[in-house]
Parts: C-alpha cells; structure tokens; sequence
C-alpha cells in the first residue's frame, strides 16, 4: 500500500527529527510557557507531531500519498480541534499552546504537500498549500511589519481547516485527476487570499 512503510534508516531519521524538535519545544515551554505544567493539550498537540514525523520515512522512500498516508493526515487534523479544546477546559490556554499548534499544522501542510507532489498527478502548483506559512515567516525577517500581533479570526481558522482537509483527500491516489487538481486550485486560492487579506491589515495598522 504507498504510503504505508520506509526504510529502517527514515524511520531513524524521522525519530531523530522528532525527538530533537520535541527537546527545542520543552526548552521553549520553560521559557514561555506560563503554566507549571504540560496538560494534556499539549500532550495532544505532541502527539499530533509524532503523526506528522511518521510521515516522513514513507515520503523519504518514494512511498508516497495513499491510503495510509490519508489516514494518519486525517487523524492528525482530527485532533487539530482537540488541543485547543482541552487547553480551554484546563485552563491552560496560551500564546504558547497556540503558537505550537500552528507551527505543527504549518509543518503537517508542507509534509502532506509532499506527498501530493511526489505520489499523485497534481503538480507543483500543491505548494501553494504547502509553503505560504514559511514564505511568509521569511517575508516577515525582511518586514519586520508583519511580525506585529493579528487579531483573532473565525476565517483563519476555517481556511486551516479546508487546507489540510484538501491535502488529505488529494492523498487518494484514485481521485480523478482533474477533480484533485481543481480542488488544489481552490484551496490554495483561498489561502494565498487569506495570507493577503491579513498581510493588508498588518500593513494598514503598521
């Protein structure tokens, strides 16, 4: 089944990666983290991390997209609600917790954008759901305008949502193609606007 194994050597390397981010992420809690404890959400939004290093080793192996790949994408974005809900439940809600969720579904995006590339007959033009995050975090060291604070928005959110829910449908390697390529199209048209509509708003409140 593609997508549904690699190399003992990638299964190595995603660990490696995966626990190396793990260290760099409690580092970062001891200094930003305003709470004394983990809490489960964050526990949750780890686990989400170790889906997404498990798709590495199939990616690195030429195993890419299919049905097991849909599945571990679907499970992570499944849980893409739950961290936010138990941090609120806890009391444990914060910028922190919020920041690490985001950097994870930006990283899930680009690694099941991958696959996408390298297991399906979308083009490149998949990146666009997959690199906007990053080019805008580069954009910004340019900027420094854009590093300023947005406010909280519904749109944002729900953009998130059809991205990743858009890259793990377009993992079924059995959708038509022209079918998998406008759905690329549309995805990525309504993130490259939200990116705009909130790049707009940091440069009118600069």
């Amino acid at each position: 089944m593609a997508g549904a194994a690699g190399d003992a050597a990638d299964w190595w390397i995603a660990q490696a990666l995966y626990l190396a981010g793990s260290g760099v992420v409690l580092m970062m809690m001891r200094r930003f983290y305003p709470f004394s404890r983990i809490g489960g959400c964050n526990a949750v939004t780890l686990m989400r991390a170790a889906l997404l290093a498990a798709l590495l080793p199939p990616l690195l192996a030429g195993n890419a997209a299919g049905l097991t790949v849909a599945i571990i994408g679907g499970v992570a974005l499944a849980l893409d609600g739950v961290d936010g809900w138990m941090a609120r439940r806890s009391g444990l809600a914060s910028a922190f917790g919020a920041r690490f969720d985001m950097e994870v579904d930006a990283a899930l995006a680009l690694i099941l954008s991958l696959h996408v590339l390298s297991g399906t007959a979308v083009g490149a033009e998949i990146l666009l759901l997959g690199l906007p995050r990053y080019l805008f975090v580069a954009a910004a060291a340019l900027w420094p305008v854009l590093t300023a604070a947005l406010p909280q928005r519904f749109r944002r959110k729900l953009i998130c949502v059809v991205q990743l829910a858009t890259l793990v449908l377009l993992q079924l390697t059995a959708l038509p193609t022209d079918l998998a390529i406008l759905l690329a199209r549309l995805a990525g048209a309504a993130l490259l606007w939200s990116f705009a509509v909130d790049i707009r708003w940091l440069m009118r409140h600069a």
